[in-house]
C-alpha cells in the first residue's frame, strides 16, 4: 500500500516532469520544423513528408529529452517542496529525505523500463523508417510531389513544372514543361530559361546521391525578360542535375539506424560504440534522477530558479562528458569496454554522496558572549 506522502510525491514528480517534456518537445518540434522547410525550399526533402519526418525525428531525440526533462521535473518538483517548508514539516515528523525515495524509485523506474524500449528498439526503427522514406522520395517524382496534369513549383528556385503523363513509379514521364527564372546578382536582370522534352525519366548516379532528369527530343529558350536577344538550342538527349536528396546516409546516421540484435553481433568498434550508446539513456535516467533530489535543497528566502540553473550546469557537464567518452571509442582513444561507466558510475557516487551529506544536521557553533565589559564562555 502507498502511503498518503508517496502518492503525494509522485504526482508532484508526474507534473513537473510533463511540464518539462513539454516545453523540450515544443523547442525540438520548432528547430526541426525550422531545419526541415529550410531543406524543403531547397529541394533536399519532399514537402509530403514534412509531417512523418517530424515524428520520426521526435521519437529519436527522445532519448535526449526524457532523461533531461526526468532530472528538471524532479529537481522543479522537490524544490518546490523546499521552499514552501514541505520538506521541513516532513522532517519534524520523523521522515528523512531517504524516506522519500520510495516514490522517486515508482517514477523512475518504469520511466527507465520505457526509455530501454525507445533506446534499443523503437529510436533506431524511426531513424531506420525516416531514411526509407526520404530514399522512397528521391527515386520517386510522384512522392517528390510532381503530380501529372498540374503546374508545380520547382523546388529551391523560382519557377514551374509540368508533365503530361506519369509513370506508375514516377520514375518516367510524357511531355514535360520546365520554366526557371534567375536574377542576376550583379546587373539585376532576370533571366528566363525554359525547356521542353517529349519524354524523359529520373535517375541516379552511381553513389545513388546525385539525381538527373534525363530529357529526350526536346527545345530550350534562354534569354533576358525585356531583350528580344534570345537563344533557342534542341537537343536530343539533355540531363539536368536536381538538387542532391537528403537521405541520411553518413556514417552517425547509419550506425543510429542499426538494430540492436546487429550491434550485438558485431566487432566493430564504432558499431560497439552505438551498442553501449543505447545503455545510456535508460541508465541516465536514474543516476539523473537520483542526483536531482540533493541538488535540489535550497532555503525558502533564495532565488527561485538559483538551484535550477545549478542543476542544469551540472546536466551540461555530464552531458559532454558523455559526449567526449564517445568521441574516444569511435578513434580509438578508449576501449570500448571502458563504455560510459567512467561517466555514470562516479555521476551516481556523486549523487549518493550529497544525498547522505544533505541529511546531517548543522553543526552548532561554539562562540563568546559578551555583555558589557563581562566576557561569558
Amino acid at each position: 500500500m502507498l502511503r498518503i506522502v508517496d502518492r503525494y510525491l509522485a504526482r508532484e514528480l508526474l507534473i513537473g516532469f510533463l511540464a518539462a517534456v513539454l516545453i523540450l518537445l515544443l523547442v525540438t518540434v520548432g528547430a526541426t520544423l525550422a531545419d526541415l522547410l529550410s531543406k524543403i525550399a531547397r529541394g533536399r526533402v519532399a514537402a509530403d513528408l514534412l509531417l512523418s519526418l517530424i515524428g520520426l525525428r521526435t521519437v529519436d531525440a527522445l532519448t535526449l529529452l526524457v532523461p533531461l526533462a526526468a532530472f528538471v521535473g524532479t529537481q522543479v518538483a522537490y524544490g518546490r517542496l523546499y521552499r514552501d517548508s514541505e520538506m521541513a514539516v516532513f522532517a519534524a515528523s520523523g521522515l528523512p529525505l531517504t524516506g522519500l525515495l520510495r516514490p522517486l524509485a515508482l517514477f523512475a523506474l518504469p520511466l527507465a523500463a520505457l526509455m530501454t524500449l525507445i533506446s534499443f528498439w523503437m529510436a533506431p526503427a524511426a531513424v531506420r523508417q525516416a531514411q526509407t522514406l526520404q530514399e522512397q522520395a528521391s527515386r520517386s517524382l510522384i512522392i517528390a510531389g510532381l503530380e501529372p496534369g498540374r503546374f508545380v513549383d520547382l523546388p529551391g528556385r523560382d519557377g514551374v513544372m509540368y508533365v503530361e503523363s506519369m509513370s506508375a513509379d514516377g520514375t518516367h514521364f510524357k511531355k514535360m514543361f520546365i520554366e526557371s527564372e534567375r536574377s542576376g546578382k550583379h546587373d539585376g536582370k532576370t533571366t528566363i530559361n525554359i525547356v521542353t522534352a517529349a519524354d524523359g525519366e529520373l535517375y541516379h548516379e552511381a553513389d545513388g546521391q546525385q539525381r538527373f532528369l534525363g530529357l529526350n527530343d526536346g527545345f530550350r529558350v534562354e534569354g533576358v525578360l525585356g531583350q528580344d536577344n534570345y537563344r533557342l538550342m534542341r537537343f536530343k538527349r539533355n540531363d539536368l542535375q536536381l538538387p542532391d536528396n537528403e537521405t541520411d546516409t553518413n556514417v552517425d546516421s547509419v550506425k543510429r539506424a542499426a538494430p540492436t540484435a546487429q550491434l550485438w553481433a558485431s566487432t566493430d568498434r564504432i558499431q560497439r560504440a552505438e551498442l553501449q550508446w543505447r545503455f545510456v539513456a535508460p541508465l541516465s535516467v536514474l543516476v539523473l534522477v537520483l542526483l536531482a533530489v540533493p541538488l535540489a535543497k535550497s532555503n525558502p528566502r533564495e532565488p527561485r530558479y538559483a538551484r535550477l540553473l545549478i542543476a542544469l550546469l551540472s546536466w551540461f557537464v555530464y552531458y559532454n562528458c558523455l559526449a567526449i567518452g564517445r568521441s574516444w571509442i569511435n578513434t580509438g582513444k578508449l576501449p570500448t569496454q571502458f563504455g560510459f561507466w567512467w561517466v555514470l558510475v562516479p555521476a551516481a557516487m556523486i549523487a549518493a554522496y550529497l544525498l547522505m551529506r544533505s541529511q546531517k544536521l548543522p553543526r552548532p557553533r561554539t562562540g563568546r558572549l559578551r555583555v558589557g565589559a563581562v566576557t561569558r564562555r
